[in-house]
């Protein structure tokens, strides 16, 4: 008997207007995006290489160790193309430095000249199935049992030995094979435009990562589906369960999840605690110059100032505390590159060295000190209120996939600052190296007139995105709502028909 009303529900589906217009609606417009995406793509993947070639060409043009200046490029994610998240709305450009500490916020953006691209690429395809799969299902749903009370047909389907559980499950299940067909016929064609693309190189990961996507997608779905099954369910008319499908989908789809990225936005510090923060650190980079010029004293051949180019950059500027992270740093540049020590002794060089041993050490210190009082402070204004604007999106099945979908494709907060601390590692790395090669104590920190710095053999950033694991585990809070979420609408379902009157 099951299968027999799968068959009859699943024929009726097949036949209708709707299941070709879907079809043709979803292979459209995934397909056609999934090709401007390509091309976007393409287009930041090339941005990063030349980048990555200019930055390499200016640290082999440094004679000093102490001009050496790192930008690192942040790759574009390919799987940005399923969720962009954050991929392309934060900064991909950093500067590494022993004398700061880096972090997401500090990273600056290049990206492509042409609006009307950027526009175009701002639509990903999870956007896309946000929008269109969730109508197509309450589409399908709405009619679902209110179609039938208002036709009479229910009553003549219960005249047979069949229970009311066996006719839901039927819908159901033959509902959910057709959404699925232009799901998984745009996604397949989507899969090949990537997979024949030169320019992307998916790892069996990825493969993983794009099917928990689809899995997230199909749950969504399903989600969506169930709730326009519950519209039908309290309703007696088509009309009136149509109408009450497309203000459900209205709330759920458009006005929520933007109402709450509206509405949650970063706070500002108390004035007490930006006077507090202000205060602390420039106590502690106070207390960094007393130390240097101290040691300036101490040694009367520097005079003050061992080559007259030593400098400060940067300052303390809160009136822009809550909108520019960056205002925070606090930068000492210890950096020169002379010919040589012509009209001075040259045993002036030996007090420059020793100058600079005691010196750039200080600055790490201080910088690692600075970065201890700074990092609350940005978690209070950034990490929390992305906290908080997350958790009230799960109120919203579109709000519990996007960022599952997200966590996925490592395009949420999480991945973006799995690089960050990718760069933070590199930066001690670099700072251990220049340890090992006693750098700061060398002539060649400064002067260039005897040996130039080989910086072949300085140590190269490598970032390789999270492992697949860390992605499902972050993911999978989200994942477990929307399975929840599918549960108890069943259930609610399922309670309605079964007490319902034909």
């Amino acid at each position: 008997m099951m299968l027999t009303l799968i068959r009859r529900e699943l024929l009726d589906n097949l036949m209708t207007f709707r299941f070709a217009v879907a079809v043709f609606i979803m292979l459209f417009l995934v397909v056609a995006n999934t090709a401007v995406l390509i091309k976007d793509y393409e287009r930041r993947l090339a941005g990063h290489k030349t980048e990555v070639q200019k930055s390499r060409k200016y640290m082999l043009d440094g004679k000093t160790y102490s001009v050496g200046e790192l930008n690192i490029d942040r790759p574009p994610n390919p799987l940005s193309i399923f969720n962009a998240g954050l991929d392309k709305r934060l900064g991909n450009e950093i500067w590494v430095y022993y004398g700061h500490v880096p972090t997401l916020w500090d990273a600056e953006k290049h990206s492509s000249q042409n609006p009307f691209m950027n526009i175009l690429s701002s639509i990903d395809i999870v956007f896309i199935f946000e929008g269109v799969l969730s109508l197509l299902a309450l589409i399908f749903a709405y009619d679902t049992l209110a179609g039938e009370y208002e036709r009479g047909t229910l009553r003549l389907v219960l005249t047979h030995p069949v229970s009311r559980g066996y006719i839901l499950v039927a819908k159901y299940i033959s509902a959910m094979v057709c959404l699925l067909v232009p799901l998984l016929m745009s996604l397949i064609l989507a899969m090949f435009l990537l997979t024949t693309s030169a320019s992307f190189s998916l790892s069996m990961p990825d493969f993983l990562r794009i099917g928990g996507i689809i899995f997230a997608s199909i749950a969504y779905l399903s989600v969506f589906y169930l709730i326009g099954m519950l519209i039908s369910a309290m309703t007696r008319r088509t009309s009136t369960a149509l109408m009450l499908s497309m203000f459900v989908w209205g709330f759920l789809v458009l006005v929520y999840p933007n109402m709450i990225v509206a509405v949650i936005q970063p706070s500002n510090p108390p004035e007490e605690r930006r006077a507090s923060v202000h205060n602390h650190i420039k106590q502690i980079w106070e207390e960094f110059e007393r130390e240097r010029k101290q040691f300036l004293a101490t040694d009367r051949h520097l005079e003050g100032d061992p080559y007259g180019n030593m400098r400060w950059r940067g300052g303390y500027n809160f009136e822009h505390f809550q909108d520019k992270a960056s205002v925070l740093q606090h930068y000492y540049y210890a950096g020169a590159e002379i010919d040589g020590f012509h009209e001075e002794p040259e045993s002036q060089a030996l007090h420059v060295q020793n100058y600079h041993r005691f010196l750039v050490p200080l600055i790490i210190d201080t910088a690692e000190r600075t970065w201890r009082i700074r990092e609350p402070v940005l978690e209070e204004l950034f990490i929390l209120p992305a906290t908080i604007d997350r958790a009230w999106l799960r109120l919203s099945p579109t709000g519990i996939y996007d960022v599952a979908t997200q966590a996925l494709a490592g395009t949420d907060l999480q991945g973006m600052q799995d690089f960050f601390t990718a760069v933070q590692q590199h930066r001690q790395s670099v700072i251990d190296y220049y340890y090992d090669k006693n750098a700061f104590g060398s002539r060649q920190w400064f002067s260039a007139d005897k040996e130039t710095v080989d910086w072949r053999t300085l140590p190269q950033f490598i970032f390789q995105r999270s492992d697949i694991s860390l992605n499902v585990q972050r993911a999978l809070p989200d994942l477990f709502l929307l399975l929840t979420l599918n549960i108890v609408l069943f259930i609610g379902v399922f309670l309605i028909f079964v007490r319902r009157e034909v």
